[in-house]
């Protein structure tokens, strides 16, 4: 989709989905001054131009992890040891094949990747080290941090906009 055929109106309504998208069509038209069938048309045709890739709901963490136990989340360095884009590709395949894994970022310079991980506990930790990064995974290096608080996480991209959105 060509940046010229989004009007103002649809950033306000992709900023609006990013808030809350299960807003009803009726509620997110009032919130942008259009119709109900035109909202209907232009979250389509956002959604059809893959700008909307899914709709979720968030889980609150810390009421899951109350109920599950404590859990324990992990940002993870890996350095591979052959770099081949086709030795990347298949780690990084790997990698995000792993239901822990809830992130998965090729970067540079430094490590090759930055996993974010999420875990019961440290035996689960050790379990995926083992999944991950011991059997035959091309694996150089591991560095890993655990989170003892997460002061901020977000989801919404951040959109230009008018500012009252």
């Amino acid at each position: 989709m060509n940046e010229n055929f989004i009007d103002e109106i649809d950033w306000v309504l992709l900023n609006q989905l990013q808030r809350d998208s299960s807003l009803s069509n009726q509620a997110l038209a009032e919130l942008t001054n259009i119709s109900a069938p035109t909202c209907l048309r232009r979250v389509r045709r956002l959604r059809d131009a893959g700008l909307i890739s899914a709709q979720v709901a968030l889980l609150n963490e810390d009421a899951v992890a109350a109920l599950q136990g404590h859990g324990l989340t992990a940002v993870v360095e890996v350095s591979l040891d052959r770099q081949g884009e086709e030795h990347r590709s298949a780690f990084e395949d790997f990698a995000v094949a792993d239901a822990a894994v809830t992130q998965c970022y090729r970067v540079s310079p430094g490590p090759d990747f930055i996993l974010m991980v999420r875990v019961g506990d440290m035996p689960g930790y050790q379990a995926l080290s083992q999944r991950l990064f011991t059997q035959d995974a091309n694996v150089r290096n591991v560095k890993a941090f655990f989170s003892v608080k997460r002061a901020k996480f977000e989801t919404r991209l951040p959109l230009k906009a008018s500012p009252s959105t």
